[in-house]
């Protein structure tokens, strides 16, 4: 162990166990905090110690932060650096590669690529770095070198945004770390072309994780006429022409990113399949239902109405109205997929929401397929919050 490094120490009743099977958080009350830990500078590594002194690996540490430690190294004498950074960098491409044959997907998603907080995503020779840890926030520098390294990538964008950012006490920023970016760059995913806006979109520029349901959804909307609440720049929608949709009506709130859709179907040569429909969701389908619309297939993926416990109860009413109003426009023998992002709100808690939100939409169910984040987003067994996603696939009679 290095004894440059300040020392952070399990208290007598915490569980040293679960972190060393693997959980890789350490709470503040978990955690012997005095005078000495809380003058360590937010981002900055230590040696943590259970109750007994025996050494445990190498955490950063952030005093201000409910999670006060997250494991980097197990092993006590690593030295977190570039070629640290490097190393996990080219264990996480590795994986892509063997999974993907473009370079456009999730590189790096945070604990369970053994990068805490971080999370990469790559577009081609572009990348996007989202550093919602301190630790990472103070390496921008060396982990973006890493990446260019590894990876070959030229352009390198830092997007500092989120409510996670919030929580760890970081000011919100975007910059370009290296190279430019002068359009949405075009992304290849399941035969259908998007739109990603690196700089102006939400998150990085586009969501991959959902990436397997699209697939699925695929294989619902043939010949259909599909719906897409909660578009975004056209997810599940796009994916639908490309598989061979009769039509696609596209949802969102968002004015810049349904341009960005129409931008994605004019590449796909769909642009004459799709339309458009701005606003608030909950009142477009309330709108759509008084216009008697129906629609073979229909998918909600609305953003987290559960983010955190303290919002679960609320979220699952807002899960409900969705399946509630989304339910009617699906006709008869159609399909309905609804989706959360809401780590909070776990697999069970949604489905039973969303099952009580259909019943009261009038419609009797089954339901199909239950569907999860790609393998370019793995999870830790140990932490629920990686498992973040869920889709429901669903058939309707009545």
């Amino acid at each position: 162990m290095s004894a440059d490094l300040p020392v952070i120490r399990l208290r007598p009743k915490s569980k040293p166990q679960a972190i060393r099977h693997g959980f890789p958080w350490v709470f503040a009350d978990e955690a012997v905090v005095d005078r000495r830990t809380r003058a360590i500078p937010p981002g900055s590594f230590a040696a943590l110690e259970d109750a007994e002194r025996r050494p445990m690996g190498v955490v950063t540490v952030n005093p201000n932060s409910k999670i006060i430690a997250r494991m980097m190294d197990p092993d006590p004498a690593a030295v977190i650096d570039r070629d640290w950074i490097a190393a996990r960098l080219a264990r996480a491409l590795a994986l892509r590669e063997r999974l993907f044959d473009a370079p456009f997907y999730r590189l790096v998603h945070a604990e369970a690529d053994g990068l805490p907080g971080t999370v990469i995503d790559r577009f081609g020779d572009a990348a996007v770095i989202q550093p919602n840890a301190a630790w990472a926030e103070r390496m921008v520098p060396e982990i973006a070198e890493a990446l260019r390294a590894v990876t070959g990538v030229s352009t390198v964008i830092l997007n500092g945004q989120g409510r996670a950012r919030g929580l760890e006490g970081l000011d919100e920023r975007m910059e370009i770390l290296s190279g430019g970016v002068e359009a949405p760059v075009p992304v290849p995913m399941n035969g259908a072309t998007y739109l990603a806006d690196l700089l102006g979109g939400q998150k990085t520029g586009l969501f991959y994780d959902q990436r397997p349901n699209h697939a699925f959804a695929q294989r619902l909307a043939r010949g259909a006429r599909v719906l897409d609440v909660f578009s975004h720049v056209g997810g599940f929608g796009l994916a639908a022409l490309a598989g061979g949709a009769a039509q696609a009506t596209c949802v969102d709130g968002s004015a810049p990113a349904l341009a960005l859709a129409q931008g994605g179907a004019r590449a796909m040569g769909a642009e004459d399949r799709l339309a458009t429909r701005q606003g608030d969701a909950f009142a477009q389908m309330e709108a759509l239902a008084e216009e008697g619309a129906r629609f073979d297939l229909v998918i909600c993926d609305p953003p987290a109405f559960a983010p955190s416990k303290p919002a679960l109860e609320a979220g699952l009413r807002a899960y409900e109205r969705v399946a509630r109003l989304a339910a009617p426009l699906v006709a008869p023998g159609g399909y309905l997929v609804l989706c959360s992002c809401s780590h909070a709100a776990d697999l069970t808690a949604f489905r039973s929401a969303s099952a009580r939100g259909i019943g009261r939409g009038g419609r009797r169910m089954q339901l199909l397929h239950t569907g999860q984040a790609g393998p370019d987003h793995p999870t830790l067994p140990q932490l629920a919050e990686t498992g973040y996603l869920k889709a429901l696939f669903f058939r309707l009679d009545g």
